[in-house]
This record gives C-alpha cells, sequence and structure tokens, in this order.
C-alpha cells in the first residue's frame, strides 16, 4: 500500500501511512501545514465544475535546512552546486586515482596540466591583492599565494618521486585554457558590470573585483580540500603504500585544508558589501568554476579501463541496459498518495447531504480526515508489529535471500488486506481525473531524477529500458508526473491502476503492484521478457524501502537512496550488506582488469550500494558528459 502523509491539522496522531515504506528514521507527521510549505497551488477543475487549489510541490529538491546567519556564500554555493562536485568524485581519472591503478603516464599530463593551472591561479591571487582594500585582506591573499607557489615547487618532488620529468615545455589543453582563461580574465575585470582594474576609481569597486576573483578561485580549493579527505579516507594500509600517496596527503593535510576554508572566510570578508545582485554575479562565477574544473578532470587521457561509468563499455548492438526504479520516495520528494489524499480531501463535499444525484455518493471531508486517521493508525501499529516479527527470527551472518523472501512473504500478505482496507472505506470515491493528471504534472521529482532519466533516453549509444514499478494506487498520477518532464513517454509504468466512471474514481483499484512478491514477479516478468533477443542485459535498480529489497538484490546492481531505517534493519537481518557507492566502486577499480567488462556485476550477491542523491547515480551509470 502507499505511504499517506497525514493531512488534519488539528491534531497530533501518528503519521498516515499507507505504504510498506515508513521511513522511521524520518519525521512521521505531516499536518497540513507541513504539507503546505513543500507544495505549490493551482487551478484545477472541481467535480462541481468551479475550481480547487490543489497544493502541488513547490522545489525540485528537498529543501536544505536554511543555513545560519554566519555561514559564508562559499558554503552556501558548495552545498547548492552539489552536483558538479559530485561527478567530479566519480570521473574516471579520480576513481583510478583513488584506487592506486592510474596509469603514469595520465598522471603525468595531469601534473603538467596542473603545473599551467597554478600558474594562473598564482596570478589571479596577486591580481585579487592588489585590488583588495583591506589590509587583513591583502595579507590574507598573499598567504595563499605564497601556498600556490609552494605547491609548485612540491610538484618538483611529486615528480622526482614518482620518477619522471616534466616536459620543459607542454602545451595546455582545451579544458585548461577555458579554466585559465576564464580566470585570469575575471581578475582583470572582465565581468558583466565591473570596469578593468586600472579604471577602478574607487575601493569599493576595487574590493568587488578581489571578490569576484575569490568567487572563481574558491570553489576549486574546496573541491580539492574535499577529495583530499574523501581518498585519504579510503587509504587501506593493508594494501601497502598507496602510489600516489603524497598526492592525497598534500590535499587531506590540514595546511590545505585550512587554506581551502581561508579562501572561503575571505570571500566572504570581500562580499560583505556587495548588493544582492553583485551577489548573484558570484555565485555564476562560482558555479562557472565548478563546472570547468570539472571538465579538467574528464579532459585527462585514460587510456584504461574503469568502473565508471557503467554505461561506458556498452554496446547497443549487443547489450540492453535495464533501468529499474521504485517511484514514491525514490523519485518524489512528496509520497505520490499525500497527493490523492489532499485532492479527496479538498473535493470532498461538506457534509453527506445535498450531494449530486448524478454523481458518486461521496464521504464528506470531515469523515474523510477521520476515516484516513484510522487508517493510518491501525496501517503505522500493524506495519511496526509486522517488521518486528520479521526481526524476531535468528539474525544470519551470511547472506539469505531465501529467508529474506520468505519473510516478506509475510508482509506483502500484510500489504494486501491493508489496502483492502483501503478500499472498502472508500476514501478513493469520487477523485477526478484530470484533478488526477493536473497533480501528477506538478508532483516534483527529487533534484536530479528527471535529468537522469531524460539523459537515458535521448543517449542513442545506450540500448535502454526503463521501468519504474511502484505501489501508488494510480498509476495515470505518475505518468503524469514523467510526462509533464517531457520526452519521458518511452518509461514504462508498472503501478495499479484506478477503475473511473465519467472521469470520476468508482474507489476500487486494478491491483498489479501491491507487495514486494508482486514487485519482484514484475521484475522477472520484465527481464524475462527482453531476454528473447539474445543481448547481454545488465539490470539495474534504484529504490528506497523494504518493499524494494527482492529487487534491488535481484538486479546486477542495486541502489538504495535515502537512508530508511527499516530497509537496513530488515536487510542486515537476513545478511545484506549496504556499500556505500563511491568506496564500492573504488574497491570495484582495484580489482578491474583489462578484460573485464561490465559483466563483471551479477545479482544475488547480497551487496546494495547507497547513494544520498541522484547525482551519484547519474556519474556512475551515465557519466558526467550527460
Amino acid at each position: 500500500m502507499q505511504k499517506l502523509l497525514y493531512l488534519v491539522p488539528t491534531v497530533s496522531p501518528p503519521s498516515l501511512s499507507l505504504l510498506a515504506k515508513p521511513s522511521f528514521s524520518y519525521p512521521h507527521l505531516f499536518p497540513s501545514s507541513a504539507l503546505a510549505s513543500c507544495l505549490r497551488s493551482y487551478k484545477s477543475a472541481s467535480t462541481t465544475g468551479g475550481f480547487i487549489r490543489v497544493p502541488m510541490a513547490s522545489s525540485a529538491t528537498p529543501k536544505l535546512p536554511a543555513p545560519p546567519i554566519e555561514e559564508g556564500i562559499g558554503r552556501r554555493f558548495w552545498i547548492k552546486f552539489r552536483k558538479e562536485w559530485t561527478h567530479a568524485l566519480y570521473t574516471p581519472f579520480v576513481v583510478s586515482l583513488a584506487a592506486g591503478n592510474l596509469n603514469l603516464d595520465t598522471f603525468r599530463n595531469y601534473i603538467a596540466q596542473d603545473v599551467h593551472f597554478l600558474r594562473a591561479f598564482a596570478k589571479a591571487y596577486e591580481m585579487a591583492e592588489d585590488c583588495a582594500d583591506d589590509d587583513d585582506a591583502k595579507v590574507g591573499i598573499y598567504e595563499l599565494r605564497k601556498n600556490v607557489l609552494q605547491e609548485l615547487k612540491m610538484h618538483d618532488s611529486f615528480v622526482q618521486e614518482w620518477g619522471f620529468d616534466l616536459p620543459k615545455e607542454s602545451t595546455p589543453n582545451a579544458a585548461t585554457v577555458k579554466y585559465t582563461d576564464f580566470l585570469l580574465a575575471t581578475a582583470s575585470g572582465k565581468v558583466e558590470g565591473v570596469k578593468a582594474p586600472g579604471k577602478l576609481a574607487t575601493p569599493f569597486e576595487k574590493t568587488k573585483l578581489a571578490a569576484y576573483t575569490l568567487g572563481a578561485m574558491t570553489p576549486c580549493m574546496r573541491l580539492y580540500a574535499f577529495l583530499g579527505k574523501e581518498l585519504q579516507a579510503l587509504l587501506d594500509p593493508s594494501d601497502g603504500v598507496h602510489p600516489y600517496q603524497k598526492w592525497i596527503d598534500n590535499y587531506s593535510s590540514d595546511v590545505f585544508q585550512a587554506a581551502a576554508l581561508q579562501t572561503e572566510d575571505l570571500l566572504d570578508k570581500l562580499s560583505v558589501s556587495l548588493t544582492g545582485e553583485e551577489l548573484d554575479v558570484i555565485e555564476k562565477l562560482y558555479h562557472q568554476a565548478m563546472k570547468l574544473e570539472l571538465q579538467f578532470f574528464l579532459a585527462q587521457p585514460l587510456a584504461q579501463k574503469c568502473v565508471v561509468p557503467l554505461s561506458k563499455e556498452h554496446n547497443p548492438a549487443e547489450h540492453c541496459l535495464m533501468l529499474f526504479s521504485d517511484f514514491d520516495l525514490t523519485c518524489t520528494v512528496l509520497d505520490s498518495s499525500a497527493i490523492l489524499a489532499e485532492i479527496a480531501i479538498i473535493t470532498a463535499p461538506k457534509s453527506d447531504k445535498n450531494q449530486p444525484g448524478n454523481q458518486l455518493v461521496r464521504m464528506s471531508s470531515v469523515g474523510l480526515r477521520s476515516t484516513w486517521e484510522e487508517l493510518s493508525k491501525q496501517y503505522t501499529e500493524e506495519y511496526e508489529q509486522c517488521i518486528e516479527s520479521v526481526l524476531q527470527s535468528d539474525k544470519g551472518e551470511i547472506f539469505n535471500y531465501e529467508g529474506l523472501r520468505g519473510a516478506l512473504e509475510h508482509l506483502s500478505d500484510f500489504e494486501k488486506k491493508a489496502n483492502l482496507r483501503v478500499i472498502d472505506s472508500g476514501v478513493l470515491k469520487g477523485l477526478n481525473s484530470e484533478d488526477i493528471k493536473r497533480a501528477g504534472e506538478r508532483l516534483i521529482l527529487q533534484d536530479g531524477c528527471t535529468n537522469f532519466f531524460l539523459n537515458a533516453v535521448k543517449n542513442e549509444n545506450l540500448n535502454t529500458n526503463i521501468h519504474v514499478l511502484s505501489y501508488c494506487w494510480c498509476g495515470d498520477l505518475i505518468r503524469s508526473a514523467f510526462a509533464s518532464a517531457g520526452g519521458l513517454d518511452p518509461v514504462n509504468i508498472h503501478a495499479n491502476e484506478f477503475i473511473y466512471e465519467d472521469s470520476l474514481s468508482t474507489g476500487e483499484i486494478v491491483k498489479k503492484v501491491e507487495s514486494p512478491i508482486d514487485k519482484v514477479q514484475a521484475f522477472t516478468n520484465i527481464k524475462q521478457s527482453c531476454c528473447n533477443d539474445q543481448k547481454k542485459i545488465l539490470t539495474v535498480y534504484i529504490g528506497d524501502s523494504v518493499g524494494d529489497l527482492l529487487c534491488l538484490l535481484e538486479a546486477d546492481v542495486g541502489i538504495v537512496i535515502g537512508s530508511s531505517t527499516s530497509l537496513r534493519r530488515v536487510g542486515s537481518h537476513f545478511g545484506v550488506s549496504f556499500v556505500p557507492l563511491f568506496p564500492g566502486l573504488i574497491e570495484k577499480q582495484k580489482q578491474f582488469t583489462e578484460e573485464e567488462s561490465s559483466s563483471g556485476w551479477k545479482g544475488l550477491s547480497g551487496i546494495l550500494y547507497t547513494v544520498s542523491s541522484w547525482a551519484e547515480i547519474h556519474a556512475f551509470i551515465l557519466g558526467s558528459h550527460s
């Protein structure tokens, strides 16, 4: 069944959770005021011919908490442009470097390009120092410039340790030129609305240019500090000395971390008196610099195989990439059942009396709220009991798929009974199909989800089948959500369906996918139907709940998004291992040989990979060029 978020504003009962995926690690109470805070309104034709205001999602991402007042703009921009630095982390160059099997010629080329990069950095710092009006800012920028010059000297010791010499004259590649030209142009005042340094008449104008320059440099410093820490955390002493440990040590060092923080602090200091429009300019410069940094890593020639992106070795003539995904809270910010419930309550008659004779008799809005509350309370209590009963069996030390499947069969029985209660209650009766369609069109998907599917569909080099498997009561809602993105018609929707009479739901549903067993059976049937053309099939399943566990494990690659406590508790009880995706890929890369291919991924391994965003999924499967 579906998780239905609580909608009654006047009391505080348990959450309304008509779905086999309560995320007990998150707050469960979603009163109307909370729901409305993450929804936007739209006009929808009501069943009486007038218009209703149906709240719909207002943002493409789950809102991060508002940053504290003292938090600087550098930190805020870093959070905002998460996609770019996530993609940088998942580039073949960084993955191979982290694994320690990056080809030495590739690293030599990178160091040679980095020399050009650092020289431009030093020059930009010098120009920013000239513009800074504050003495403390000048000293700070001078120290940062000195660090860069020291870093250039360290390159000499690096190359000696690695046993190669840098060419006396190397030509910067196109990606290096783009970044260095952008950086020096910014420092020279070639920014919209800024005079050239020689024509800057006031200290304020000079300080503004210094701030712009730091805005173009800060993302590089923060990115390298981030990469250094991420890679340093993966070093395993049992593997011996990492061939690129000195590089990792340098960027994970306290000195470099302090330099990155100092750059952000200086950016804050220089920006304190800027207008909103001028801060917008810094944001654009920051974003552009981050994108150019990503391109710099992608431009490094890699004459070796790498586990990323997964689609790289894909040959559409021989291979079929099958992408499967759950919908509610995997793709969406808000569970779809909350939308259906909100429509039902808002469009319900005020009372049971005087309803039009030509329409289905519906429960009053007051009655609906009360019924949803009772259904929610019963479902939540019974679901928790069901999960606890699953966990009563002896915990296994090894992966036990059959034991897990047997346990989830009991959960499936519970889900189907709970669905029957919802149908018999009549709460799904009388919803207008146009209201549902418009709600779907405005249902906001997780940040990066739509872009991932669009790129997968549009990539002509991929022979991709995309399937969404969902407990959603109304497949029309899902189809509308994807159709509104444009270009996602090829996505196949497998869900339950409302039954309509004259565009109004009867309260009955066509039951297709109600439980974990239904889901895995649909997964198996779809996969078997695609095996007839003899192509090699690689399956990926993306999900977030206990109901997805069997599909996640059956897939060649199972990716868990989010942090469902119940999913991890149940999975771990039956020996399932949950591995963060990036460290898992590094281990794969260490074992990767030139003879291997994507066929190295196999289902029923007992290992699931965890991610916190669709950006990770995109970078891993499709790569950063998509």
